[in-house]
């Protein structure tokens, strides 16, 4: 596995792959590895010739700078998970190689998808992510990139972005990996409380309880419902519970409809937690 720190090699690498007619799989990381980075690699490596995989914590993204701080990093044990995944190669590079001194950022518009939920409660998160993303595909120039649903906001900002700027690359979507208690799996978790961690389950089981109530009772209701229950609720903190259009991400009024999902957002502690799922 070849490990890659400036943006020159990595395209020059990326670029002989090409040449010799390789396909490329990217999978777009900020390192804290876990079992669904791992997943990502892993298919990406039964579906391409060649894997990239690059870590980088983008600070352009966090409109928190304590979350920035606190956001764990482990490139070493990182570099150990990825050899066993199929990993061709890493791009790890850092800030200043990515953001020179002087450069003039893009500056991205995504509409009416960026301003509910993350969008919402994260000024500028979403141009970050553009930008940041936008950036990896010219460097890595991948055929096919793979992101979780877990980050389902971030997946259609990222599809958005690719039809505009990038039509030739395949954005491929895959499902939340989740521990056995049912918590979507997050680099973040590794900074939950023992108390918080046995809490934190509790937040699929609500999502789980909306999907439930999705046939019978309509968005209002369920949000109620949910609410409700957070409210009640002695640890975890409910920042929104959002009922949205699938493909639009706007908010659903009345009736639940096929392709309609349910979005959360959670304090543990100081932890924040996001998770989602599909209502029908």
């Amino acid at each position: 596995m070849k490990i890659f720190r400036t943006i020159r090699e990595t395209t020059a690498f990326s670029e002989s792959l090409r040449g010799q007619g390789l396909s490329i799989g990217f999978v777009p990381t900020m390192g804290a590895l876990h079992e669904g980075h791992l997943s990502l690699v892993r298919r990406a490596a039964a579906e391409n010739d060649a894997v990239l995989v690059s870590i980088f914590v983008n600070p352009i993204q966090f409109n928190n700078p304590n979350d920035l701080e606190k956001y764990p990093r482990d490139l070493e044990k990182d570099l150990e998970l990825l050899i066993p995944a199929g990993c061709t190669a890493v791009f790890a590079p850092e800030v200043s190689e990515m953001y020179p001194e002087n450069e003039v950022r893009k500056h991205f518009d995504f509409g009416a998808l960026e301003t509910v939920m993350e969008g919402a409660f994260r000024p500028g998160h979403f141009n970050g992510v553009g930008v940041v993303v936008d950036k990896l595909f010219n460097i890595t120039l991948p055929h096919r990139a793979y992101f979780g649903e877990k980050d389902y906001q971030q997946l259609q900002i990222i599809r958005m972005l690719t039809r505009n700027a990038h039509p030739g690359l395949e954005i491929v979507p895959c499902d939340i990996s989740r521990e056995d208690d049912g918590l979507a799996r997050s680099s973040r978790n590794e900074r939950l409380t023992p108390g918080m961690r046995k809490a934190a389950p509790f937040i699929y089981e609500m999502l789980n309880k909306a999907a439930g109530m999705a046939k019978d009772h309509t968005a209002e209701e369920i949000s109620e419902e949910i609410e409700q229950a957070f409210a009640n609720h002695e640890l975890l903190k409910l920042e929104y519970f959002s009922i949205a259009d699938g493909d639009t991400l706007q908010p659903v009024h009345g009736p639940v409809n096929v392709g309609d999902r349910a979005f959360i957002a959670v304090f543990a502690g100081d932890v924040r937690l996001i998770d989602n799922i599909q209502l029908r």
